[in-house]
């Protein structure tokens, strides 16, 4: 690989690094595997718990440990399943999905303009991006 375009890599790399960890460190309080269940669950809600473990690559008692503080805090809501008296589902409530998306202010921003201050060719790469994701797509 081109020594210029790898250190280009490596520096978006450590710029999202970055951005990652002030975005965990002000999200009041949540964990970063905190902000990702609620984002799991943004996508597919609402989901038994034993789904979400799968969704997320955990294990079911895993999920159940992480829910009981979300719970406690009111950001997630679970209940029995009506259709199965043994799973129980979850859902965000409008708490959780507010946290989330606070926690989740715009990267693309935030990584834009870390970009440019590093002098990144970020409208280059953007394009270049994009371009490959047309390649990529498949065909219809």
């Amino acid at each position: 690989m081109d020594d210029g375009l790898g250190d280009l890599l490596h520096r978006v790399v450590s710029l999202l690094g970055d951005a990652t960890r002030r975005r965990v460190d002000s999200s009041g309080g949540l964990t970063y595997s905190q902000i990702r269940l609620l984002g799991t669950l943004e996508d597919i809600e609402p989901v038994t718990q034993h789904q979400l473990a799968q969704a997320l690559a955990v294990s079911d008692p895993a999920i159940s440990r992480a829910l009981r503080p979300l719970e406690e805090a009111g950001l997630v809501q679970v209940d029995p399943d009506p259709d199965h008296g043994r799973r129980r589902l979850v859902r965000s409530t409008e708490a959780g999905r507010t946290a989330f998306h606070a926690s989740g202010k715009p990267l693309a921003d935030e990584l834009r303009n870390a970009l440019l201050a590093a002098n990144f060719p970020y409208d280059r790469y953007l394009q270049d991006t994009i371009t490959l994701a047309k390649l990529l797509e498949p065909s219809r």
